[in-house]
């Protein structure tokens, strides 16, 4: 496997850590710098490990399925990229419709008065009054959180969430050419780089990219596995 690849498929398992992490920085009331070095550095290291379990569990079975090792590896890409478009189309679809109903909510309500003018009326709910948007990748659709405090079980449960995908790649590296510490460096490296990023870039911007980073990731997972079959099929040689 080329290096362009590994590189194409840890962008591709660290969407959903980037995801995760832009809710983290949505919640923040003021960048916390070290907070956002510990998030990422528990999504690098979880996107890292578990490929490395993926890899030496394979491995115990290998020599038994190895005439179908790529269509294995073709059918974990594909269904962890048709996943990932679900869910980022789903998260997408429930975006829009909670936006819809934020706008509804803030326009006034407003009705004749006995000359005909229009009157506001003044129980209507207001950006003030509205609660805050849930972070609806969080998990838990909590709200933003007022603390500054960094819930490290929290934290724990969503880095092994978000890295389950990538214990199903480790399984598929167990039957390709895969220099395995060069993987999981890739994977973890680029996962902290991107949740890194994604705790500044969901302070300032919010999460309206987390679902096109879904789908995006999803799509490229689906790219390469189908990269695999036809290479191994003869159909394609790179």
């Amino acid at each position: 496997m080329y290096i362009w690849e590994l590189i194409l498929i840890a962008v591709s398992l660290s969407a959903d850590a980037f995801a995760v992490s832009m809710c983290r920085g949505l919640e923040m009331r003021r960048v916390n710098v070290r907070h956002a070095f510990v998030i990422a550095l528990f999504f690098g290291l979880f996107q890292a490990a578990m490929p490395v379990i993926g890899y030496f569990a394979a491995k115990l079975v290998a020599d038994y399925i190895t005439a179908y090792d790529h269509w294995i590896a073709f059918g974990l890409l594909a269904l962890l990229g048709a996943k990932m478009i679900y869910d980022g189309i789903k998260e997408g679809v429930e975006e829009r419709k909670r936006r819809d109903a934020e706008k509804l909510a803030l326009t006034p309500s407003a009705a004749p008065d006995a000359k005909g003018e229009t009157v506001r009326n003044e129980d209507a709910p207001t950006a003030d009054t509205l609660p805050p948007a849930s972070c609806a990748c969080n998990g838990d659709g909590a709200a933003r959180v007022a603390s500054g405090k960094l819930d490290i079980k929290k934290l724990l449960v969503m880095s092994v969430a978000t890295s389950i995908d990538a214990l199903a790649i480790g399984v598929t590296f167990a039957f390709l050419n895969v220099n395995l510490w060069l993987a999981v460096s890739l994977i973890g490296g680029v996962t902290f780089a991107l949740s890194l990023g994604g705790v500044f870039l969901g302070h300032f911007i919010g999460a309206k990219f987390k679902d096109k980073a879904t789908v995006f990731g999803g799509v490229v997972l689906v790219l390469i596995g189908l990269k695999i079959l036809l290479e191994h099929l003869g159909v394609i040689s790179f």
